[in-house]
């Protein structure tokens, strides 16, 4: 199982709104297939596990375990049911790291190999799975994107200079990290005033991966059209109480009531797993006050102290979960209480 999330991990950034999966066949203690799905819309672990075994190997599949980081699925998508290849192949034994709580699985794809004959064990390393796809699971259980704040201050809690004057907090190596963290994620959300202060790209040009949708969220359209927001690097939807439409790569949504959780709602129906925000103190603040959370990352500059600016937003029912040491700058990640 550790090796099928060895596996799953390989998809990371390619395959939301799908979750990260891996599998590994197994015949007699050797591992004869093994297999992650790689992209959304393509073939499953299971359909490239099972395709990644030898033709000499073939005529032990139906020998063989299966283990599977997730419920395989027993719905028709955008492919065909896992339940259905594993059946087809008369694989005796599957062995499951976790179910999926998906409404069209959601314990059904286990319940089909148990009344197919398939001996079935699952909860292998059941927290472990469950975390590898934890933007996943959010959005199904919770229907909204799983949400993660991130911000950089200096020692003493100041996350910009004095009349938000933009001062580059952290050092290259988490600048770097911060754009991987960005290809993790489908969305970036920022407000108007960061947008209108910082004038930010919201790419991940400092590492290799596809960009974030870019949110902004502008009740009156004040940010120009000119500003790098609007250009053609990423989509970018605008929540707005002026107007809809589509222009280029930018859309924009109308919202009658302007708040975090209709943006929140209407992210979820447009299938956005996940956001980092990395708005202003005002905009974090509110996603803290409202308990709109899952994870914070805050990056802290341990030797650069600010006599004036703006302050860091305040943390509540929050724990440390770990820390991180990069040369000046240490990143502790909590999780809520």
């Amino acid at each position: 199982m550790y090796r099928c999330l060895q596996l799953a991990q390989l998809g990371c950034g390619h395959v939301a709104p799908n979750p990260m999966v891996g599998a590994v066949l197994v015949f007699d203690n050797r591992i004869i297939g093994e297999g992650y799905h790689a992209q959304c819309g393509k073939a499953h672990a299971e359909v490239n596990c099972i395709n990644s075994v030898a033709e000499i190997d073939k005529i032990l599949i139906e020998k063989s375990t299966l283990y599977v980081s997730l419920e395989p699925c027993v719905h028709f998508g955008k492919t065909p049911p896992c339940t259905n290849l594993i059946l087809q192949h008369k694989i005796p034994k599957v062995v499951i790291g976790c179910a999926d709580s998906f409404a069209k699985v959601n314990g059904r794809g286990i319940q089909q190999l148990k009344d197919n004959g398939v001996q079935v064990v699952y909860g292998v390393l059941e927290n472990d799975c469950k975390a590898l796809n934890k933007q996943f699971f959010t959005f199904n259980n919770k229907k909204r994107p799983y949400i993660t704040l991130k911000w950089a201050q200096s020692k003493n809690g100041k996350i910009a200079g004095k009349s938000n004057e933009r001062i580059f907090i952290s050092n290259d190596i988490t600048n770097r990290l911060i754009h991987k963290w960005r290809t993790q994620d489908a969305a970036i959300m920022v407000g108007t005033n960061t947008a209108l202060n910082d004038n930010p790209l919201l790419t991940a040009r400092l590492w290799q991966g596809k960009n974030p949708i870019r949110i902004l969220l502008d009740k009156e359209l004040n940010v120009p059209l000119k500003h790098h927001l609007f250009n053609t690097d990423a989509i970018t939807i605008v929540f707005n109480t002026k107007k809809n439409g589509e222009e280029n790569n930018i859309k924009y949504y109308r919202l009658t009531d302007f708040n975090l959780r209709t943006a929140l709602n209407a992210l979820h129906i447009l299938q956005v797993q996940s956001i980092l925000v990395e708005g202003g103190s005002k905009l974090l603040q509110s996603f803290i006050d409202d308990n709109l959370w899952d994870e914070i990352r805050i990056i802290e500059n341990k030797e650069l102290i600010m006599d004036d600016g703006l302050q860091a937003p305040i943390l509540k029912n929050a724990h440390l979960a770990k820390k991180e040491n990069y040369l000046t700058d240490s990143i502790y990640y909590y999780h809520p209480v």
